[in-house]
This record gives structure tokens, C-alpha cells and sequence, in this order.
């Protein structure tokens, strides 16, 4: 995102490469599916910016046998903060009328941390995942690979400097290099297995990628390009890495691990390629006027693009293809604006460069600017929470019974041993069993109360993202298959065996786990035949225990996240119902058809609970005044609650048909939260 090009030694090559790896980004983050891997833009950036600093750092030391760190802090001050201060500022402007109170108060957070160049390790701190859907909602989160790179230059210099001092001789440097190289890429390798935030965000496990551009702009590699006779070539081959990775890698590939040397060596040899002194090669198309002019906004581009296609999806979720080319536009005439009239005249600034005091002082300035407005913003935001928005907040943060009783009831990715959390008497007429995953624990909360009024025992066996159908799954977190998941299954049908109860009920979030029209979440979503197997298969051993089985038809999934929804209707005067759902974009018909053909061939009872959170035509975001779902498809704590004595009528009762008919408003008046 930066330049580090002094002078006398910029190179066109570079700034189309700029052009190309912001093009990707922007490709990648409007939509465009057609370039899956278009972040990996991001990782270009890294090499870019480790080439061109070390080369002026290395040219620095060859000068004058020295570094001057706080020269070079003074400029990388006025390149930066100024632009990025008045994205901040400008974002969190536009925020307060858009984003609901609570979001303002959380991301004003985030844009504190952004201010001082660390919202990196804030992401960490929350394990957020670039990934995820809900970081969509996230103005400031692009800002973690500014972070990144101002981190590297904060320590990369330094180490430059000590090496100078030490005079290891000519090698030294670059055997260094090599060697954070060397160690920064295990790390990251590993981790991204172990633990997928860290080495996406740590800056330590990134500094791999801007390694390896600082080592092809030492003496010896440059040298050895400007004489091969095939560095062009190697340039082709170079720019033909970038595109495969942004042809093929996904969001499903752990990144980066391994996978990201595809775009790392790419931008190497394209780089190496520029050092010959023939025209032919790359840089004969990246140095065309289109790669150039794109190329020298690509710090503006990237800093606008990401809160205006978050602010336009927020305030108008189905973006078509105009829509976006709209964005588009908007983000260009931004950059524009500031580019000419802030980053340029303010880098530029002679007085400012005169002394490098001043410079420091002004990204002192810039810097406490930033954490200021970010800490009022989020001060303003508390004072705008009002009973309405506060009873939105509470019933999506309520946790369950299961994970009130006991965080551990429902078990995190990694682990394989059960853990029975028992609710209810301890001499019970009845002992029912809940068995599955996230979907299951929602229903902790109701059968909970379910047990204590009939003097029954309820027993939960619950995992993350693990069904209770016996089927092998892919875990998207883990970015494998989920080995975990099949472990625990295997003891928890064991444990339930062993206590026989009398009821075992499964529930799990079924649509995500199968391919459907309504909730395409991975493209390792199975067939609905080889999960009616595994749901006949989980059947037919909890049958063999004694036990009555009952599966629970999946909830509905709603189009946004409702807790968010809702309250951002209520702080701009809207009506809750906005946020609502059709039954024929919330409901899958194909899955439940499936498994209540296995409870036919089975003694399990199927249980439709859909009526509980759908009228014949919509499926309500608030009813009865409370909210129905703390996201799309989680069940909010509070209407879980309330669902009890429907729900018992439903599962225990004589007759099931029509037990949920007609529960639900029609939503078609205004409604008040309770």
C-alpha cells in the first residue's frame, strides 16, 4: 500500500504491481467471484513494501554507514497517517448514522487500535476471522495489514541499523534476512494449522513476505537478474503465480500456511524480472499509463474501498452488479480527493521535511487525534443507548442454560471428551438427552425449564459445529476435515448408552452442513442422500440403547443478522419488520423432507418447529416483542425462553399436528420490543 521509491529509482514495474495486487483486493471484496483469491493482493503489498524498504535502506547504509531512524520514521509518518486518520474520521462519521449504537461503541474500538497502527492484535484479541460473514460488518478491519507493515517498519530498520554497526561484511544482511525469513514462514506454516487468526494477523509470522522482497532487492539477486538471460521470462512465469492464486485459492484454503509462497514467489520474480535492462518482459504491460495511474492511488484506493462497500451493504444488502460499479466509482473519486489534496500535499510538505522533528510531531498529532475521536466516538455511542437498544444487546448476549450453567457444556473445536451438563432433579421420573451442536444448545434454555417443571433430568451432549447425524464433516475454522467432531460422536453415543435415557432428542444447524438453495456456506456441504444416511445411522444406535428418539427440524435462517438489523432500524426510525425474512428465502424444504423419511423408516418422531418463528409468508426478526434470532440462525435467549410450553406440547405431548400452527404474528403492525 505504501512507496518506499526515492527519486532516482522508481521503477513503473512496481507501480503497476501495485495496480495489480489493489485490483485484486478491490476484485475480491466487491463481489467479483470470478477472482476468489483476489486478497492475496494484500500479500503482493508485503513483498512490494519489504523490496523497496530494504533497497533504500541498504542504499542508506552504503552512503553513509548508518541508518537515520527517526528520518526514516518522519517519512514513512507523512506518507501514512494523514490519509489514513481522515479515512478514520470520515468512516466513523458516516457510522454513527449508519451503524446501530452498540456498533459504533465496538468498532470506534476498532478504530482506536487502527489509529495507532494495531488493530492487528485487537483482531486477535477477539479471534476474528477475515473470513467470516459477520466481519463484512467491519469498517475498519482492512486496516490490520497497515498495521502490519507499520510494524515491519518500526522493527525492520532497526535491525538494519544494529547489522550496520556490527559490520558482519556484505552477507550479513542478507543471511539475516534469510534467517526471519526462514523462521517467520515455519511459524506461520504451523500456526495456520494450530491457530488460523494468529498467522493471518501477527505481524512476526507475516514478516516472511516482506523478507522475501527485501532479500530480491539485495546486491546479489539483483545482479544475478540483470545478467539472466531468461529474467523476462521469469517475469511471465511470475505474474503467471499471481493469477493462478487469484484464479484458485479460496477462503476454504488455509491461508496463509503454504499456499501463500504462490503470490510471494510470484511478485519475487516479477520484481527480479524488472532489475534487467531489456524492455521485454512484465514490465513492458505494468508500465502501460492504466497500471500507472491506478498504481499510484492503490494507498488511497485500498484505505476507501472496504468501508464504502461495508456501509453500502449495510444500507442495501442485495447489492446488484450497478451497485457495486456505483461503489466503485464512489471509491475512486475519494481517493482522488484524498490523494490531491491530502496524502500528496501533506508528504510533499517542505516545511514539514525540513526537519525531521516536525514530522514526528505531526504523526504525534495525527496519531492522538485519531485515539481521541475514536474514544469519543465510542463515549458518544454509550450515551445513544436507549431501553430498546439495551434489550437488544441483552437478548443477544444472554448465553443459553447450557453455557450459563457451564461455558465447557458446549464443547470448543479441539476437544473429543464429552461433557455431560445435567439440568433438573436428581431423582428424576424421566432423563431426556440433548444431543448436537450449536443448534441443539439453543434448545437447552427451553427444555431446561421443560425438565425443572416435570421433575425430569435433562442431559446435554453438545460440540461446536459437530451434528449428531453420523457424518464426517469439514470444519471451516479448522480448515479441515473435522477429525474432532467424529471422536466426541463416537464417546457421547457411548456415554448416552451407558445412561439410557429415556428420550434423546437431536437437533443440529442441518443447512450448513448439506448442500441447498438457502444457506450455501462451503462448497464441502454434502449430499442430502449421504446425510439422510448418517441421520438413519445416529437413529438406529440410540435406538438400540431403549431410548425414544426425536429429531428437531432446523430453525429457519434469516438474510441478516438480526440483533444488528433490528437495532440499527430502531436507532434510524424504522420499523423492526424491515429486518424480516420471506419463509421461501428462511425455510429449506429439501433436507427436512429427507429426514422425516428417515423417522418413517425408523420409531424416531419428527418434530417441525418452524412455526414457531414463521407465518405463512415471513419469518419475523421480533415477535411477541421479543427478538427472535441473536443472528441468523441462533436462537436469542430470551424467545428461546418463551417457547417452553409450546415446545413440550410438541415433543411429549399426545398429539404433535398443528401444535406450533399459528403462534406467530403476522408482523404487519408496528411492533414493540418487550
Amino acid at each position: 500500500m505504501s512507496t518506499a521509491a526515492t527519486s532516482g529509482s522508481f521503477r513503473p514495474d512496481i507501480e503497476g504491481l501495485r495496480a495489480l495486487a489493489v485490483s485484486g483486493v478491490i476484485a475480491f471484496h466487491f463481489g467479483m467471484t470470478s477472482l476468489p483469491g483476489g486478497f492475496v493482493g494484500v500479500d503482493i503489498f508485503f513483498v512490494i513494501s519489504g523490496f523497496l524498504i530494504t533497497r533504500h535502506l541498504q542504499q542508506e547504509v552504503a552512503r553513509s554507514g548508518t541508518v537515520d531512524l527517526w528520518r526514516f520514521y518522519a517519512r514513512r509518518a507523512r506518507r501514512l497517517l494523514p490519509a489514513s486518520l481522515f479515512v478514520i474520521l470520515v468512516t466513523l462519521l458516516f457510522g454513527y448514522f449508519i451503524l446501530a449504537p452498540s456498533e459504533q461503541q465496538f468498532y470506534s474500538k476498532g478504530s482506536l487500535f487502527a489509529s495507532a497502527y494495531m488493530i492487528n492484535l485487537w483482531l486477535i484479541r477477539w479471534t476474528v476471522d477475515y473470513f467470516a460473514a459477520d466481519a463484512s460488518n467491519n469498517p475498519f478491519i482492512h486496516f490490520w495489514s497497515l498495521s502490519v507493515e507499520e510494524q515491519f517498519y518500526l522493527v525492520w530498520p532497526a535491525l538494519l541499523l544494529v547489522c550496520a554497526r556490527l559490520r558482519p561484511g556484505k552477507g550479513g544482511p542478507f543471511l539475516l534476512l534469510a534467517l526471519v525469513a526462514a523462521i517467520s514462514f515455519a511459524l506461520c506454516w504451523y500456526m495456520t494449522a494450530v491457530s488460523q487468526p494468529w498467522a493471518f494477523y501477527f505481524s512476526p509470522l507475516r514478516a516472511w513476505e516482506f523478507a522475501f522482497g527485501g532479500l530480491a532487492s539485495m546486491a546479489l539477486p539483483q545482479q544475478w537478474a540483470r545478467r539472466f538471460r531468461y529474467s523476462p521470462a521469469l517475469g511471465w512465469l511470475g505474474l503467471l503465480l499471481i493469477a493462478t492464486a487469484y484464479l484458485t485459492v479460496t477462503e476454504e484454503i488455509p491461508f496463509p500456511g503454504s499456499i501463500a509462497l504462490v503470490p510471494v514467489l510470484g511478485t519475487v520474480m516479477v520484481l527480479l524480472s524488472g532489475a534487467h535492462e531489456g524492455a521485454a518482459g512484465p514490465k513492458s504491460i505494468l508500465a502501460l499509463r492504466p497500471f500507472q495511474e491506478i498504481g499510484k492511488l492503490s494507498y488511497s484506493l485500498y484505505l476507501w474501498h472496504w468501508p464504502v462497500i461495508v456501509y453500502a451493504g449495510i444500507v442495501e444488502p442485495e447489492l446488484t452488479v450497478v451497485d457495486r460499479l456505483l461503489c466503485l466509482a464512489v471509491t475512486l473519486a475519494l481517493s482522488l480527493f484524498s490523494y490531491h489534496f491530502i496524502e500528496n500535499p501533506i508528504r510533499h510538505n517542505g516545511w514539514l521535511a525540513a526537519r525531521t522533528g516536525r514530522s514526528l510531531g505531526l504523526a504525534a498529532l495525527l496519531t492522538g487525534a485519531g485515539t481521541t475521536l475514536a474514544y469519543g466516538s465510542a463515549a458518544l455511542a454509550g450515551y445513544s443507548f436507549d431501553g430498546e437498544q439495551r434489550l437488544i444487546q441483552q437478548s443477544a448476549e444472554r448465553k443459553s442454560a447450557a453455557r450459563e450453567f457451564d461455558s465447557a457444556c458446549v464443547l470448543e473445536r479441539e476437544a473429543v471428551q464429552p461433557k455431560a451438563c445435567a439440568f433438573g432433579a436428581a431423582k428424576p421420573r424421566k432423563t431426556v438427552v440433548l444431543l448436537g451442536d450449536s443448534h441443539a444448545d439453543h434448545w437447552s434454555t427451553p427444555l431446561k425449564r421443560i425438565a425443572e417443571n416435570n421433575g425430569w433430568r435433562l442431559v446435554t451432549y453438545l460440540k461446536s459445529s459437530c451434528p449428531a447425524a453420523d457424518v464426517p464433516t469439514w470444519n471451516s475454522v479448522l480448515m479441515r476435515n473435522y477429525s474432532e467432531c467424529d471422536a466426541w460422536k463416537r464417546r457421547a453415543f457411548g456415554e448416552i448408552a451407558a445412561l439410557k435415557p429415556d428420550v434423546v432428542i437431536l437437533s443440529q444447524y442441518s443447512s450448513s452442513y448439506v448442500r441447498n438453495d438457502i444457506n450455501s456456506v462451503s462448497s464441502h456441504q454434502m449430499d442430502v442422500r449421504d446425510w439422510a444416511k448418517g441421520i438413519k445411522r445416529s437413529v438406529e444406535t440410540l435406538e438400540r440403547t431403549g431410548s425414544n428418539v426425536v429429531l428437531l427440524r432446523d430453525v429457519p435462517v434469516h438474510k441478516s443478522y438480526l440483533d444488528k438489523c433490528v437495532a440499527r432500524a430502531l436507532w434510524q426510525k424504522r420499523s423492526p419488520s424491515d429486518c424480516d425474512t420471506p419463509r421461501s428465502e428462511a425455510v429449506e424444504e429439501t433436507i427436512p423432507a429427507a429426514e422425516r423419511k428417515v423417522a418413517l423408516e425408523t420409531h424416531a418422531s419428527y418434530v417441525d418447529v418452524v412455526d414457531l418463528f414463521c407465518n405463512r409468508t415471513r419469518c419475523p426478526a421480533v415477535i411477541d416483542g421479543k427478538l427472535t434470532f441473536r443472528d441468523r440462525h441462533h436462537i436469542a435467549t430470551p424467545y428461546a425462553e418463551s417457547l417452553a410450553p409450546r415446545l413440550e406440547r410438541a415433543i411429549f405431548g399426545e398429539s404433535r399436528v398443528g401444535a406450533f400452527q399459528d403462534r406467530t404474528k403476522s408482523n404487519d403492525d408496528p411492533v414493540k420490543l418487550q
